[in-house]
């Protein structure tokens, strides 16, 4: 059983993770044809900029989400631009030729296309640093070419990630509580608190208004906001690599009939019984969070209160073994 202290301490590792970025701008949309391409690189210990004749230090958060960069990217990639007039919004990611989902966490994201092997931590602790191999994790920014079969573009408002956020919120709570009650009854000053808290990384703010969502009816929670990806054969919406199938089913956060915490091994064995024939040792596949192999023994519901996301959901992802 997790103590208070030890959430909290879990709470502040997971919203503390980094990640050190490579971003290049794609050839396509560059006009400087030799090896002086220009390039970005996220430095994951320095908060501050540090500017050079062709590189751009700057902070990237695991939970944050990729469109945050896109104004600050637009502005240092501009020169380079083929067509510098156009609109920050109109920029895209994609790692070795996948179009990165810009609703998915920047952690997330890294966790399911990097290649990186998660590390193995300890049962008290669920976030670490990268397997360095990897880091920092190069992608490349597109401005042109919107893979519109993959991705819903974005608006120059920020109103289409903002909705995104909120819906997702709103399905958590619902899933947790039985009603949105939660996030439909926050004040207009909350609400806007919530957002602006995503968008600048300010835990205080941001987990005051997230326990009130959490503790909303001042119940038990009902079920746990839970997604899995895993890697699935390219499809014919998706043709390409890099095609997630992702599985989501109602999870309670207590055994049924029983007062027992439902634990990871349990529900993933119920969900994924040919990738988890065990519900305490991973044989085929592992659960990674946050960049961190989760025991099967772990409680859902202390997952979802230390590890979730900024959206309320705790996005796990599962790795092949061997």
């Amino acid at each position: 059983m997790t103590t208070s202290k030890d959430l909290k301490f879990l709470q502040e590792a997971v919203w503390n993770g980094s990640l050190p970025l490579e971003i290049k701008l794609s050839p396509s949309d560059c006009r400087i044809y030799n090896q002086a391409d220009p390039y970005l690189v996220t430095n994951v210990p320095s908060p501050l900029l540090d500017i050079t004749l062709n590189s751009l230090q700057i902070h990237s958060h695991r939970l944050s989400y990729l469109p945050f960069l896109l104004p600050r990217l637009h502005a240092f990639f501009r020169p380079f631009l083929i067509d510098p007039d156009v609109a920050s919004n109109e920029g895209w990611f994609s790692f070795e030729g996948v179009p990165l989902k810009w609703h998915y966490p920047i952690g997330l994201l890294y966790d399911l296309f990097s290649g990186a092997s998660p590390a193995q931590a300890p049962s008290h602790r669920l976030s670490s640093e990268d397997s360095p191999e990897v880091l920092p994790w190069k992608l490349v920014l597109h401005f042109t070419e919107w893979p519109d079969e993959q991705l819903v573009r974005l608006d120059p408002e920020g109103k289409v990630l903002h909705d995104a956020f909120i819906n997702s919120v709103k399905e958590a709570d619902f899933l947790r509580n039985g009603t949105a009650k939660g996030i439909m009854s926050l004040s207009k000053g909350d609400s806007t608190q919530l957002w602006s808290a995503v968008q600048e990384h300010k835990f205080t703010t941001y987990n005051l208004i997230a326990q009130k969502l959490l503790y909303a009816q001042g119940a038990p929670l009902r079920h746990i906001p839970l997604r899995v990806y895993l890697p699935a054969s390219p499809s014919a919406s998706e043709p390409t690599s890099g095609h997630l199938k992702v599985v989501q089913s109602l999870v309670t956060p207590s055994l049924p009939n029983s007062r027992e915490q439902q634990t990871l091994g349990v529900i993933l064995h119920s969900l994924l019984p040919s990738l988890f024939p065990s519900r305490r040792t991973p044989i085929l596949a592992k659960p990674v969070l946050h960049g961190t192999v989760v025991p099967l023994g772990a409680s859902l519901e202390e997952l979802v209160k230390a590890a979730a996301y900024l959206d309320g959901w705790v996005h796990l992802g599962v790795m092949m073994m061997g």
